[in-house]
């Protein structure tokens, strides 16, 4: 089958969150089960543009409203990634360093899905599969079945997958003549609750969707941000896949990210001399329990309550347990977690940004991760620390839910049932008395890393509702 994956994030291109990794790493698998997977998405201005070489492979013009717009479709030339890339180049909207947060974001990527749609239009063959990722690829499925200039296309399948059902792109219909001509008793397929919603049109017109795991398929039929009823309605079409993670990149045996790599054998070793490392730089000890949260610095994530919950653990252990925080997003969020660091030196520290280096660092040393997540749709970062031997504390919730076992169930995390400072504090309680059990957590380390999170079942999971 020939594939064809659109996006607004893959990484290492650009990536804000798990839809980068996801699309990152599903097509390189699709293609090592014999298919042809490709993807496209934006030619935004980032580091792995300037660094690599592309072809064009396609010079064309298009239309949004009454404002004509030139492309230019690259190629990246080596297959570097394991699956052909290309980026679409359109002046003045794509051309920028950043993935979101412009004013224009609903022009930006209403242009690209008309700038993808054209170009396949023109070829000679068509592929047997388009999928898309989220609400900013959100309305091909709709111009691929009723868009006049698009006919040609109308007979491929079409698949959604939702990332993340609370962002769904909602734009006015003063907007809509931004979408290429149709017959406007179509319009309905377009509309959710007075607007135009992007990811409402695909959950109506994909001829798929899918979720990232099973259970936020299941929870988003009652919290999805006003899409509740429409995916009830469409539940018969639906089918919820746990994300993988790329096993090549995620490998702390071959990573060479960390200070020491390991393996099964040499884990507890491993993580002592990263874990020394990471102290290091900064100002920790290595022989305390290292809790670390890595990811945005939202409410989706439960952020906003870091800094309580750190400043009572903090506290409540008379600093015999060191912090660590690697991410970004709230600015009220930060500021509080900045001022954590002169209330705790030597026992807490924090790294405001975004650093794909140090969060593997992070993974490789660190004793406990923190997801206290309020939305969860599946979830990488669990995965990571499992596979680099480092426990989970999570709350039971989406793909969450389906990937952490408490070990009090006989698994291998710590698991809580709300996002709340009391919650999560008692969480951090079990994995503190757990810490001084060493040999339970050798056990733990061994049993977690051996467990298969890869990408192989999920591949052939979606090529096989490809085929349905």
């Amino acid at each position: 089958m020939e594939i064809i994956h659109l996006s607004a994030e893959c990484y290492p291109i650009a990536k804000v969150g798990g839809l980068g990794d996801v699309v990152g790493a599903l097509p390189k698998y699709q293609n090592k089960l014999g298919h042809v997977a490709k993807v496209v998405m934006p030619a935004y201005q980032t580091k792995f543009m300037q660094e690599n070489e592309f072809e064009v492979v396609y010079d064309g013009w298009g239309k949004l409203g009454f404002r004509d717009f030139t492309v230019r479709i690259f190629r990246e030339k080596t297959n570097k990634l394991g699956f052909d890339l290309f980026l679409v180049h359109i002046a003045g909207l794509l051309d920028r360093p950043q993935v979101y947060g412009y004013h224009d974001d609903t022009e930006r990527f209403l242009a690209y899905q008309i700038a993808v749609l054209d170009w396949i239009a023109q070829w000679e063959h068509r592929p047997d599969v388009v999928h898309c990722h989220d609400h900013h690829t959100g309305l091909v499925p709709f111009m691929m079945a009723y868009c006049l200039q698009f006919r040609s296309l109308s007979q491929i399948p079409t698949v959604l997958t939702i990332h993340n059902a609370q962002y769904q792109g909602q734009f006015g219909w003063d907007k809509l003549h931004y979408i290429p001509a149709f017959d406007l008793w179509k319009s309905g397929q377009l509309d959710w609750k007075g607007s135009i919603n992007p990811l409402a049109s695909a959950i109506k017109c994909a001829w798929r969707v899918t979720t990232v795991s099973p259970s936020y398929l299941d929870e988003i039929s009652f919290k999805a941000n006003g899409l509740e009823d429409l995916l009830a309605q469409e539940r018969g079409k639906s089918a919820g896949i746990l994300n993988g993670i790329d096993n090549e990149v995620w490998n702390p045996q071959t990573d060479p990210m960390l200070e020491k790599k390991f393996t099964l054998r040499t884990v507890d070793a491993g993580k002592k001399i990263n874990k020394a490392a990471l102290c290091a730089v900064f100002n920790l000890d290595p022989e305390k329990p290292l809790f670390t949260f890595i990811g945005r610095l939202v409410g989706e994530k439960g952020a906003d309550l870091l800094p309580d919950i750190f400043y009572n653990a903090l506290l409540t252990y008379n600093k015999e347990i060191n912090v660590l925080v690697l991410g970004s997003g709230d600015p009220q969020v930060e500021g509080r977690l900045s001022h954590l660091k002169e209330a705790f030196p030597g026992n807490y520290n924090v790294y405001i940004g975004y650093n794909e280096q140090l969060s593997h660092q992070i993974y490789a040393a660190a004793d406990f991760l923190l997801m206290p997540s309020r939305v969860e749709p599946c979830g990488l970062n669990q995965m990571y620390a499992l596979r680099y031997g480092t426990i989970p504390i999570v709350r039971r919730i989406g793909g969450l839910k389906d990937t952490v076992i408490d070990i009090g169930d006989g698994g291998f995390g710590i698991c809580h049932d709300q996002t709340s400072v009391w919650d999560v504090g008692h969480a951090i309680g079990r994995a503190y008395e757990l810490y001084s059990d060493e040999k339970k957590v050798k056990e733990i380390r061994k049993f977690m890393m051996q467990l298969d999170h890869s990408w192989d079942r999920a591949a052939q999971q979606y090529i096989d509702l490809y085929q349905i």
